[in-house]
């Protein structure tokens, strides 16, 4: 079993940047594919981006490739979500989740294909 813990959320403004970590337990964080999800208020929980077991293989959703960037350290048993030029429409809460995936460069787009998930992180984007 994998615990998530997101942190590095807060209020920002418009244009401004923040970098998201996602700490995991256990000594199997390299096998699993990592996503980031954000959920606003009243909307459903929408894909933001995922990275494979390894690292090399990466996937955005349209509103927000080019802007944020996803990526790991395994040694570190950590994700991460750089999140440039933030906008308004980007404020939510931001969830990682875990993948126990069965090959090493496959992503994962769709919220439940996730065996884990953490609690969340807010942020909240002013104009």
């Amino acid at each position: 079993q994998v615990q998530l813990d997101e942190s590095g959320g807060g209020l920002v403004q418009a244009g401004a940047s923040l970098l998201l970590s996602c700490a995991a337990s256990g000594r199997t964080f390299s096998s699993y594919a990592m996503g980031w999800f954000r959920q606003a208020p009243g909307k459903e929980r929408e894909f933001v981006a995922a990275i494979s077991r390894s690292g090399g293989s990466t996937y955005y959703s349209d509103s927000v490739k080019g802007r944020f960037t996803i990526s790991r350290d395994n040694a570190k048993n950590t994700v991460y979500l750089q999140m440039n030029s933030l906008k308004p429409e980007d404020t939510a809460v931001y969830y990682c989740a875990a993948n126990r995936a069965w090959y090493s460069d496959s992503v994962y787009y769709r919220a439940g294909e996730y065996d884990y998930w953490g609690q969340g992180t807010q942020v909240t984007v002013s104009s």
